[in-house]
């Protein structure tokens, strides 16, 4: 007859019932961090609802298309925001001009060609400081620079240049970002099939890269739309009752850049002038106009969100 030894269950070793109490304790901390993270999160989008509201209770009763095609006047209603908007776009669309193919050419040349040596760290110490240089600074500069070295004026060249300094660090660290996210293979496999450097970081380098570089661009911009210091430093109008001529004409060749040495105005100076004002008419229309400035800023956003959503889904890795 033979006997099978049976053995008890072994009890949990003690490194065991260490490591349970471990995984407990990061599953407790992680589900905390959640937590805390969306009721922050939380906080943060309704306070900003909340701000939005507020906003546009106030504006609402000048919120009209009279209101989006009256030139600014000194009767509460009759006054509109016509050459604040267009100005306001205009500025936009010489700032975007200016710094997106500078900023994202700066960031490929720091990125992909620049040498490792005191040069380079010196330019790259001083493009991550500009970014929290004050936004006087720049109208300063700009002020000095362009409006009276370079003869431009009070212009909206000078404006669309001095946003552009502005926003200039952002781009291109965004854009660095984004063009260290690609992985390694990509580079290894262009040179593996005979690319030369400018063949990789075009044919394959930017391509991949620009859904960040768009992010970079879209925070530029939203930051370079509200700026009030620099455009008041380099001699923006607080009342213009004119729009800069048209960029499209026609006689040939049906374009014309004068528009870009006019006089011009933004919102929110716009803004500026009416909340100074002690007449209650005015602060609402302060407030109608706060709320197409942000609604041109979520436009302008969104726009970008959906080019960067479309880049992003042609990329195959």
């Amino acid at each position: 007859m033979t006997t099978v030894n049976s053995q008890a269950p072994v009890a949990p070793t003690r490194d065991l019932q260490a490591m349970r109490a471990r995984i407990k304790s990061g599953i407790f901390r992680q589900n905390l961090f959640a937590f805390f993270g969306v009721l922050f999160t939380a906080f943060a989008v309704l306070v900003l609802l909340a701000a939005f509201l507020d906003l546009l209770i106030d504006g609402l009763p000048r919120l009209s298309w009279d209101f989006m095609t009256s030139f600014p006047s000194r009767r509460a209603a009759q006054a509109g925001i016509l050459s604040a908007w267009v100005g306001s776009a205009l500025v936009m669309l010489l700032t975007m001009l200016a710094a997106v193919p500078i900023g994202i050419g700066a960031a490929i040349y720091l990125e992909e060609y620049a040498g490792k040596n005191w040069f380079t760290d010196l330019i790259e110490i001083n493009v991550t400081n500009l970014a929290g240089v004050p936004s006087i600074v720049y109208g300063l500069l700009a002020l000095g620079l362009f409006v009276y070295q370079f003869g431009f004026g009070e212009s909206i060249l000078t404006a669309g240049l001095t946003l552009a300094l502005l926003i200039l660090p952002i781009v291109i660290v965004s854009s660095r970002e984004a063009l260290r996210a690609v992985p390694i293979h990509i580079r290894e496999a262009a040179y593996g099939v005979g690319a030369t450097r400018w063949q990789m970081v075009s044919d394959h380098l930017v391509p991949y890269s620009r859904g960040g570089m768009l992010t970079g661009v879209i925070l530029g911009m939203a930051e370079a739309i509200g700026q009030t210091a620099p455009i008041i430093t380099i001699g923006a109008l607080t009342f213009i009752a004119f729009l800069p001529p048209l960029p499209v004409t026609g006689e040939f060749p049906f374009l014309s850049m004068q528009w870009i040495w006019s006089e011009f105005t933004v919102l929110p100076i716009q803004m500026y002038n009416w909340v100074s004002r002690p007449n209650v008419d005015f602060q609402v229309n302060a407030a109608a106009a706060g709320v197409i400035l942000l609604f041109m800023t979520l436009m302008m956003n969104g726009l970008a969100i959906y080019l960067r959503y479309q880049v992003r889904k042609t990329i195959k890795w």
